[in-house]
């Protein structure tokens, strides 16, 4: 109902039931409506903050004051999380035939930007490309919140995760402002991840690369800016060029125990043999490993993640997305001789 149409209601009430309804009615009338947050202290500390760095303060309260809650945000974020999929049906949301296949169609329409950049920093076409496909398709579904919706509404209404989101929240006014991006049509996902590798504002901040030099990282709508920028995370990161991303292992004699160090690594391939988990290919001794028992679908699988392999998880913070990443980017390779 508009707020006329309210109105309206209003009025016919009080010529039916007098003053004492209206006085009732009031009090609901008198209430900030949902995502306005102009006058919220936290909204002018977040505005304090941006233009203590150089952004213009009117700027900075005209976008703020745009930004509208989105309810559908936090029941998304609130949910009680699904139940992990083992991985073996993980597996089978990423490693398709159609994402195959759409991986080695988007490597074709790009090889001349794909290869440029892995020459430049080492990382492997395939590596970026699966990126993008677990991503988002390949661009196609990028996500479809306006971003300073996303930021604002779990800056200031979702408590739990507050300073995080407040501090995305700025480096998305940042960035905004720096590069001319309009703050009010920009998209993501609810969380406010961004663009082709979805990152987030602090991520664009700290590693969007501009390829083409048009002066603005755009990954939103220029795959070769994207496809820079996720290779210039993953060699901030320390990618190694050339290096070994993950090697089959036997370890059914393994402890229990071996398998709950996380995703870091902190003992060498050699250390784990003696534990019970060694390689099943030829892998140097020396290297950092991180030991995995996976659920496949004929039983455990059994993997020793190198260096490389931690990279992938610095991206998001698990060994069966990291997994997914290898075995996608090795599919396209074999697929399309990538």
């Amino acid at each position: 109902m508009s707020d006329n149409g309210v109105l309206i209601v209003m009025l016919k009430l009080l010529l039916q039931t007098g003053l004492s309804t209206l006085t009732l009615l009031l009090p609901l009338f008198a209430t900030a409506s949902p995502g306005d947050y102009g006058d919220r202290p936290e909204a002018h500390a977040v505005i304090e903050s941006v233009t203590a760095v150089g952004v213009d303060r009117q700027w900075a309260e005209q976008v703020i004051g745009e930004a509208k809650q989105q309810q559908s945000i936090l029941k998304a974020i609130a949910r009680p999380a699904e139940k992990t999929k083992p991985w073996h049906e993980y597996r089978q949301i990423f490693i398709t035939d159609k994402r195959i296949r759409q991986g080695v169609e988007f490597s074709r329409t790009h090889a001349d930007i794909l290869r440029a950049v892995s020459e430049e920093t080492g990382v492997p076409a395939s590596i970026i490309v699966a990126i993008i496909g677990v991503e988002t398709f390949y661009g196609r579904i990028t996500g479809s919140y306006r971003v300073i919706d996303a930021l604002s509404t779990l800056a200031f209404d979702y408590p739990k995760r507050a300073p995080f989101f407040t501090k995305e929240l700025e480096n998305f006014l940042i960035l905004a402002y720096e590069s001319g991006k309009d703050p009010l049509t920009l998209k993501g996902s609810y969380a406010g991840a961004m663009g082709f590798g979805q990152f987030m504002p602090s991520s664009y901040r700290a590693y969007a690369k501009d390829y083409d030099a048009d002066g603005v990282a755009d990954i939103w709508s220029n795959p070769a800016d994207a496809i820079y920028s996720i290779a210039n995370y993953f060699v901030a990161h320390g990618w190694q060029a050339n290096g070994p991303v993950i090697v089959p292992a036997a370890g059914h004699n393994a402890a229990p125990s071996v398998y709950q160090q996380g995703l870091k690594p902190t003992l060498t391939v050699g250390e784990l043999a003696t534990l019970g988990v060694a390689p099943t290919v030829a892998t140097d001794v020396t290297l950092p490993a991180t030991p995995l028992k996976l659920a496949g679908a004929l039983g455990p699988e059994y993997w020793l993640g190198l260096p490389n392999f931690y990279v992938i998880t610095r991206y998001n913070h698990s060994a069966m997305y990291a997994l997914s990443v290898w075995q996608l980017s090795e599919a396209i390779a074999n697929a399309g001789d990538v």
